[in-house]
Formats: C-alpha cells, structure tokens, sequence
C-alpha cells in the first residue's frame, strides 16, 4: 500500500529554525528521503514552495475562476493530487481546471521546491 505524507506546518513554526540552521533541515530531510530510497520505501519526494504562492483554481457552470491562495476552507480535506508536468504556470492552472474534481471542490496549485545540496555538501 502506497502512503502520500503531507508535511503541515504554519509560518511560525517555520520562523522557529534560525536560517543558520536551514542547511542542516534541508540535510536532514535529504538523509531520511536517501534512508527510505535505500530501504525500497520512497516512490516520490517533493517539497513545496510556501503556500503564499499558491493558486486555487474552480470551474463553475464552465467558467475559470483562479484566486491566489491558499483560501480552501479549513474544513474541506484533501483527497488526493496530481503531479504534473507544465512548461508555465498558465499551463498549469489550464491543467488544474481539466481535473474533474475542480468542478465541485478546489483544486490548490503549488509549484514543486527542488531541494538540492550544493556541490561538496554533506552527503
């Protein structure tokens, strides 16, 4: 069985890592996600840019409405994505809007954070 773990946290939890101390998460993420590779158990790892550059995307009675989000209702669960390829972010909400899902609930449109060590970093 395949397992999808979202990572919540709120701006404030965030702000609690001293920026001198970000290398040393964006590592220790890197070695969890090489842990799992290892063991069999990673299918995919991607991290998120801050919800603050997301895009909620609706389909009404045919129409597009795109808001910058995130403004999903709290008490609205997700029920799944999709990960996607697009050559713009335009691109992307056109894809968005073609997921059926989009016509009764919202679809959230978050461009995928790379996290890469610079060349000689820790391993």
């Amino acid at each position: 069985m395949k397992y999808l773990c979202l990572i919540f946290a709120t701006d404030a939890q965030m702000n609690t890592i001293p920026s001198a101390d970000m290398p040393a998460f964006v590592d220790a993420h890197l070695d969890y996600d090489d842990a799992l590779r290892d063991s069999g158990q990673l299918v995919a790892t991607e991290g998120l840019e801050a919800a603050s550059t997301a895009a909620v995307v609706r389909v009404r009675d045919g129409r597009l409405s795109v808001t910058d989000g995130p403004f999903i209702e709290t008490n609205e669960q997700l029920g799944g994505f999709y990960l996607v390829e697009a050559a713009s972010e335009n691109e992307a909400v056109r894809i968005a809007a073609g997921i059926p899902s989009a016509r009764i609930g919202h679809i959230e449109l978050r461009q995928v954070l790379s996290l890469l060590r610079p060349e000689g970093g820790a391993s």
